[in-house]
């Protein structure tokens, strides 16, 4: 018998949390816009169902905005330890705002798909207890 996945694992690969083996999206890829958030209704696997109530997944818009939020805060840390981005001392503000605006829009495009199935993943995730198999 195969040990299931991991809590961390099952939610970074968009795994049904109840059985951790069938997947959470019918579309592997992200970044096909028109099924970026298409569900199975249920686990292929165990039959959990993923279509929980009307306005489940709006909760998962928190947790969006959070990563995003923590997206932004990592490429301005990033450019401040490469160097790209410097600080004028009396002001406080940075010496070219606009490396740090264009970076983080191009991490943001780039990552959006990701993260938001990561969202609904997690979000679900806090909401399903793991079954075990006997």
């Amino acid at each position: 018998m195969q040990s299931p996945r991991s809590f961390i694992a099952s939610i970074l690969g968009n795994h049904c949390p109840a059985c951790r083996e069938g997947r959470l999206f019918t579309v592997r890829n992200p970044y096909r816009w028109r099924t970026i958030n298409a569900l199975h209704p249920a686990c292929p696997k165990c039959g959990e169902n993923f279509l929980r109530e009307p306005g489940f997944y709006f909760g998962a818009a928190y947790v969006n905005y959070g990563m995003t939020v923590a997206l932004w805060v990592a490429v301005l840390v990033a450019l401040y330890t490469f160097g790209a981005l410097g600080w004028i001392e009396f002001t406080g503000m940075f010496d070219q705002p606009e490396t740090f605006l264009y970076s983080g829009v191009a991490a943001l495009l780039v990552l959006l798909p990701p993260i938001q199935r990561l969202s609904r993943s997690l979000w679900i995730h806090f909401f399903v207890r793991f079954k075990r198999k006997a």
